[in-house]
């Protein structure tokens, strides 16, 4: 009898019920999309980010003590071994890892003119064997210094050039030399003369523009650094900073047992550093603190934004529900003031009205959980140019707040029905 009367009502309103579900549906929409994005948002940030550069710069240990106790660059040239840059793939973090790449820098000379050479991996194919184990990954500064405009000639790209005695101009020194790609140039460094090769010329829009960029041997050649390398740029996907990473940041030492556990399993910058230093006990990592700030407080706003649009869109639903489900009470007064005289209780005739509204928003969640992933799809593809992952929490939680929001908004009507006195509507009354 129960279910007759709801099919029943069903058949008379539906269009009534059908203006609920889409109130529900677009209230679900908007928060299924919001959620989702909130949820995927961190990492799709962190790649955006990755666009401006490294995140963690590694250095000789003595060069950044140096600069921490008297805040200048030690004058004495300190290097890492080349092969300390296999154990970047080693660490907990790893995958997180996403791009890296040593750089050795030196002073030379080029038809008169000083000019400051840096000597790099451009697209590198990187091999490393550690206790049985290979480690292989595709990296360097293509993606590092994805900003270059290249105005003339192309990426130097390691592979596919014979050899090693090529370089990269900034646009300013190319204007200065008067070069152009495909000329050579002869490069006279600490340790003997160069003839390189011109592949491309950039415009960075900073210093770089006035030095060349060659590859990591050449430089160690000219330099007499064999094997060595004085720095390395490290771009890794991050968490932002929370209390415990900050805490962590100042001295690991200083946490509990649980603290450090998590704190070294979480993909803080500060923990990354840690296990890079581990590795390798003679380098020094550093945050780059300008994009790592920068990630935290950009996160911070962006999902805040999203939790306001979402709570909008919930108190909207809210709102048009309460409107609608109150309409259609008035409309079945009569209906429901009859259920009254001949028996039913508040309770049975309140549970009636609810299961209505409920299975109505119910379905209306699911069309606009639907909706909600084609919307968060059209926002990672014009936002981020990528898809965003779907959550199978998000469905859960919106199909609560979205059953929560029916009671909310039903109160009202609950109110009305309590009200109802069968003799007033039955005769005429208000």
């Amino acid at each position: 009898m129960f279910f007759r009367m709801i099919i029943g009502a069903f058949r008379r309103q539906w269009k009534k019920m059908l203006m609920i579900a889409l109130t529900v549906a677009l209230g679900a929409s908007i928060a299924t999309a919001m959620l989702n994005v909130m949820l995927d948002v961190g990492d799709k940030i962190n790649e955006e980010l990755k666009a401006y550069g490294s995140n963690i710069t590694v250095v000789p240990n003595s060069q950044a003590v140096i600069s921490d106790l008297y805040d200048v660059e030690e004058e004495k040239e300190e290097y890492l071994a080349e092969e300390t840059l296999g154990e970047f793939l080693t660490i907990f973090w790893a995958n997180n890892i996403t791009d890296f790449a040593p750089v050795l820098d030196t002073d030379v000379t080029v038809n008169g003119n000083d000019v400051q050479l840096v000597g790099t991996w451009f697209d590198h194919h990187f091999e490393f064997k550690k206790k049985g184990t290979v480690y292989q990954r595709d990296t360097g500064i293509i993606n590092l210094r994805s900003w270059w405009d290249i105005t003339d000639g192309k990426w130097l790209d390691e592979a596919k050039l014979s050899g090693d005695c090529y370089a990269m101009l900034g646009k300013k020194l190319a204007e200065t030399l008067g070069v152009k790609s495909g000329d050579k140039i002869d490069v006279k460094g600490k340790n003997g003369t160069e003839s390189l090769e011109i592949v491309g010329i950039f415009e960075s829009g900073d210093d770089e523009e006035g030095c060349i960029f060659t590859t990591l041997s050449a430089a160690q050649r000219l330099s007499g650094a064999e094997g060595k390398y004085k720095k390395a740029e490290v771009s890794a996907i991050t968490s932002p900073d929370d209390e415990l990473a900050v805490k962590a940041a100042r001295n690991p030492e200083l946490l509990s047992g649980d603290e450090y556990d998590l704190w070294y399993c979480t993909a803080y910058v500060s923990s990354i550093c840690f296990q890079i230093q581990e590795a390798i006990p003679d380098a020094s990592a550093r945050a780059v603190r300008q994009i790592a700030d920068s990630e935290g407080k950009i996160l911070e706003k962006t999902e805040l934004l999203m939790a306001l649009i979402t709570l909008m869109s919930l108190i909207g639903a809210t709102l048009g529900i309460s409107n609608l489900v109150t309409s259609s009470v008035m409309e079945r007064s009569a209906e429901l003031a009859l259920m009254k005289a001949v028996g039913a209780k508040n309770g049975q005739i309140t549970l009636l009205v609810l299961t209505e509204i409920v299975l109505t928003s119910v379905a209306g969640a699911a069309a606009g959980y639907f909706m909600g992933y084609a919307f968060a799809q059209v926002i990672g593809q014009s936002v981020f140019s990528s898809a965003i992952e779907m959550s199978g929490m998000v469905a859960f939680l919106v199909t609560v707040l979205i059953i929560a929001v029916t009671l909310i908004g039903s109160i009202p009507a609950v109110r009305m029905i309590l009200r109802l006195r069968p003799s007033e509507v039955l005769h005429g009354g208000h």
